[in-house]
């Protein structure tokens, strides 16, 4: 299925910003196998680049591997030399413009009305709400809902499992979640209570 599709159904891009490559990689094999497929590296963490490139040779074609905090257009053809196959950007900028150039799904960052109507024109394949809970929560997507109808949101910022079920009966079409599932397990942590919390949002994201 293309990236919209899988966004529709999976609802849920999971978010691994982590201080160990090593534990970087288990956790995205760990949320891979726990059936969530829509998996960002952000190039915030450590050796990021190296984490996608291995998590792809061992995945294959089995997940939406993405690369997160993407800035410059030199940041999305590293990404994309790498294995990423999404590009999710905090913002408008080169990289939005540079992974769309490349005809890669993107996952741009938008707060205001004006910046979702920019990252339309640019290509974007879905919008980035970021940060959600800084810019007032469901109720502010509801209200920005209102003149983009037909846009498709994924809040991403202080979201949990109560907070997930919020945003989509607000409109959005998923949700994006890093420490509250995470957890420490990118830094080394049990990969056990990953599974765990992973099996909590899965179940709240099937609605």
């Amino acid at each position: 299925m293309d990236f919209s599709e899988a966004l529709r159904t999976e609802r849920l891009v999971v978010i691994i910003r982590g201080r160990e490559a090593e534990a970087s990689f288990r956790t995205v094999m760990a949320l891979a196998e726990a059936g969530l497929p829509l998996i960002e590296v952000s190039l915030g963490g450590r050796e990021a680049l190296k984490v996608i490139r291995r998590a792809r040779a061992e995945l294959g074609d089995a997940a939406w591997l993405g690369a997160g905090t993407v800035l410059t257009g030199h940041d999305a053809r590293c990404a994309a030399e790498a294995g990423a196959n999404l590009i999710v950007t905090p913002g408008l900028g080169a990289g939005l413009e540079e992974s769309v150039r490349q005809g890669l799904p993107t996952l741009a960052g938008v707060l205001t009305p004006s910046e979702v109507i920019a990252a339309e024109a640019l290509g974007a394949s879905a919008l980035k709400l970021f940060p959600a809970s800084a810019a007032g929560g469901p109720e502010y997507l509801r209200a920005l809902r209102g003149p983009f109808p037909e846009v498709p949101f994924v809040p991403v910022g202080g979201v949990d499992t109560g907070m997930a079920q919020a945003y989509f009966d607000a409109g959005a079409v998923a949700v994006g979640v890093g420490s509250s599932l995470v957890g420490d397990a990118a830094d080394g942590g049990d990969l056990d209570e990953l599974r765990k919390r992973a099996a909590e949002f899965k179940a709240v994201c099937a609605g």
